[in-house]
């Protein structure tokens, strides 16, 4: 008696297919990079992902069909998102950071801070709500973040008494631009990793990752 339940055997026209997408993001990668504008092209990145996508459908329906595996491996190609199911064209885009900090050097960052209130007070002498950050980091960061764009922190962040962590950028697909105000009570509640079109991580966990790489080479 057959087990309904089990999954269906992919047909052979089914494994024959999924090697034809493999070789068609082949194609599509190569043109991508040939045609990149820069190291963190995004059309690159998703070129990429898009190949390890359909490397590993046509891995699975061989195994599944043949009791047969490939031969290579793509970096990188692993499950932290899921295959994008996105518009082709999207209309609209979302771009999603987040950049994690120590801070290392209070006292560096209190002094940094209390440097940038007092240029703001005597550019405003009329103003008496200026900042006086004292001994309070929270304040601190309020005057810096308050005062610099993310990205010059981040370039900066050693000069404010700050460490980097991991960070991550996402830039998700949208169908349209939400209404102003739509979302700002909740920011990133609607983040969607199905419609995230590319990523780009920051982790001291790669260099380690490298570094293992080349003892057990």
């Amino acid at each position: 008696m057959s087990d309904a339940s089990a999954p269906a055997q992919p047909t052979a026209a089914e494994v024959r297919a999924a090697a034809e997408a493999v070789k068609a993001a082949l194609d599509r990668h190569l043109e991508a990079v040939e045609r990149r504008t820069g190291e963190d092209d995004p059309a690159v990145y998703a070129a990429f992902n898009a190949l390890a996508a359909a490397a590993e459908a046509y891995d699975e329906r061989l195994y599944d069909r043949y009791d047969e595996v490939t031969p290579f491996e793509i970096p990188g190609a692993d499950d932290s998102m899921p295959p994008y199911t996105g518009p082709d064209e999207p209309n609209a885009l979302s771009v999603l950071i987040r950049r994690d900090y120590a801070v290392v050097e209070p006292q560096r960052l209190l002094a940094q801070a209390q440097r940038i209130a007092d240029l703001d007070r005597d550019e405003n002498a009329d103003d008496t709500s200026a900042a006086v950050v004292g001994a309070s980091v929270h304040a601190a960061l309020g005057v810096l973040f308050g005062e610099f764009e993310p990205d010059e922190i981040a370039s900066r962040h050693k000069e404010f008494g700050l460490e980097e962590g991991d960070s991550t950028l996402w830039v998700a697909a949208a169908d349209e631009l939400p209404e102003p105000g739509e979302w700002l009570s909740t920011p990133f509640d609607q983040a969607d990793p199905e419609r995230v079109v590319c990523r780009f991580d920051v982790s001291s966990v790669f260099d380690e990752e490298d570094l293992d790489d080349l003892h057990s080479a």
